[in-house]
């Protein structure tokens, strides 16, 4: 859905703990042409993020991985949106989270949670 996205705006960029070469096979294997794939996050920097940081219950997991985020940042660089799980399962839907975002453009929808304390 990356076109669909771009018609609207929205550059879709993927970030991952992974390292390079774990990155790179997922790249290749899960056929990503048209999406930047970064790699090496660390855990510093996903906890920055808000991110859920587990440790491996597989011998096929990394040792360390974080929980998936979804992040909508403004062309001003500021956060809009954030999603942030505990578990891998049940992501938003594509089409369903690029029709918010059409909503959101359209009637220049408030980001929320901006009341100091």
């Amino acid at each position: 859905m990356q076109e669909e996205y771009a018609a609207q705006g929205i550059q879709i960029v993927a970030v991952s703990a992974n390292a390079r070469e774990l990155a790179e096979r997922a790249v290749e294997e899960w056929g990503i042409t048209r999406i930047p794939v970064g790699y090496g996050l660390s855990k510093e920097q996903a906890r920055e993020w808000g991110l859920f940081v587990s440790a491996a219950v597989k011998d096929t997991e990394p040792e360390w991985f974080t929980g998936p985020g979804l992040f909508v940042v403004r062309p001003d660089r500021t956060l809009y949106w954030s999603i942030v799980q505990t578990m891998p399962f049940s992501r938003p839907p594509g089409s369903a989270l690029l029709n918010t975002l059409k909503f959101v453009i359209e009637n220049d929808f408030p980001a929320r949670g901006e009341v100091a304390p």
